[in-house]
């Protein structure tokens, strides 16, 4: 049990870590046009998996408050939807519902791959296990992704159309493409990932 406890806060240390660093370097936030492609929930899916959801959970929410501070200190057209001290171009105001934009859907991706990965690998036994674990990291980046961009509609239809410059009934188009265009793209990459982390890592968890 101790050397089991060792492991998990050495593990957690380990993916915290190298969640600061991606946020501090280009590699944890892509530019791409309006939204930036994110390599930052990899880390948060694979310790869901390892480490369970609360362990996941907490890491996703620290990923959402780095998220809000980078989206603070880098301002871009895109900002405000992300932190609440970042002018709305509509309103001129913050607005507190960021914080909903930030933080929630990053918790559920510490939560939503451990349950995906339990069900598919009970469902498809022990032998899918790689399966069970890329299906698993592609449900966390879309949970991410679909989240994210739904709840920008839901809050922030008609600012997010005039910073894009288009009307505000062809959002939902434009939402749907970045879900199935680089939201897809994301979803893969940390499948794959996932699937080839978290096999290494849970043998090591078992040894």
């Amino acid at each position: 049990m101790k050397n089991t406890n060792i492991k998990s806060f050495t593990l957690t240390a380990m993916f915290l870590a190298i969640m600061i660093i991606l946020a501090i370097t280009p590699l944890g936030f892509i530019p791409i046009g309006p939204i930036n492609a994110t390599t930052m929930h990899i880390p948060v899916i694979i310790a869901s998996i390892i480490l369970g959801p609360k362990i996941g959970a907490g890491l996703g929410g620290i990923f959402g408050i780095l998220s809000l501070v980078r989206s603070t200190i880098i301002i871009t057209p895109m900002s405000f939807v992300f932190s609440p001290f970042i002018a709305n171009p509509l309103t001129g105001q913050g607005d507190w519902r960021a914080l909903i934009v930030a933080i929630i859907p990053r918790i559920l991706i510490g939560v939503v791959p451990y349950f995906v990965y339990i069900g598919i690998n009970r469902l498809l036994k022990t032998k899918a296990r790689p399966v069970s674990l890329f299906i698993a990291g592609l449900a966390g980046s879309m949970t991410n992704t679909i989240l994210v961009m739904n709840l920008i509609f839901i809050f922030f239809r008609d600012s997010y159309a005039n910073v894009l410059q288009v009307a505000a009934n062809a959002v939902y188009g434009v939402i749907l493409g970045i879900i199935f265009g680089s939201g897809l793209v994301e979803a893969i990459v940390a499948g794959i990932a996932t699937a080839g982390v978290c096999a290494v890592l849970l043998k090591l968890m078992k040894r």
